[in-house]
């Protein structure tokens, strides 16, 4: 560790010994909150991820990355369709509920697409997708989706995630 200003500098080879400190390097990039959604025999599952990217405009594409090790995994790694649903800064207790229990959805808070995809009623933007491709990548899997529809409102400041904590993204609209 190096002291420059009153900044603290930590630098380091990653390995074995040090997760913690890659963890918290990777936490200085601000994201915003994305619940992933599928359907299960048992009802819908969703899983709180921000590892969420757009990718291409033609064809549409969008990316994320589960861990290979979360309970819900098997679910997403074989889903032929998902939606995607990035969260407004209201939308924390949410975040925090299925990223605890990814099937602690209310009634009313979601519906079905034509798929039979869960969709939550209330995001800022929703990506339905089919999966297009999966990448092996380390302890995650990359799922790359094909966007058959999406939707986006405005009007709301987004979920962001910093640092281990959630925030908020003020909108800079007029």
């Amino acid at each position: 560790m190096e002291m420059v200003a009153d900044r603290m500098i930590t630098e380091f080879t990653p390995d074995g010994t040090n997760g913690r400190a890659l963890r918290d390097a990777f936490g200085r990039f601000a994201t915003g909150v994305t619940i992933v959604t599928a359907m299960t025999d048992n009802g819908p599952v969703g899983i709180t991820a921000n590892s969420f990217s757009s990718l291409s405009m033609d064809p549409p594409l969008v990316l994320w990355s589960p861990d290979k090790g979360s309970r819900r995994f098997p679910f997403f790694e074989t889903a032929q369709h998902f939606a995607i649903h990035v969260l407004a800064a209201d939308q924390e207790a949410l975040c925090w509920r299925i990223a605890k229990d990814g099937f602690a959805f209310s009634d009313g808070e979601w519906t079905t697409n034509a798929q039979g995809v869960p969709v939550l009623n209330d995001s800022l933007a929703r990506f339905e997708c089919t999966q297009h491709a999966t990448f092996d990548g380390g302890d995650h899997v990359i799922i790359v989706g094909r966007v058959l529809k999406a939707a986006f409102e405005t009007g709301r400041d987004g979920l962001g995630f910093f640092g281990g904590k959630a925030g908020r993204f003020a909108s800079t609209e007029t």
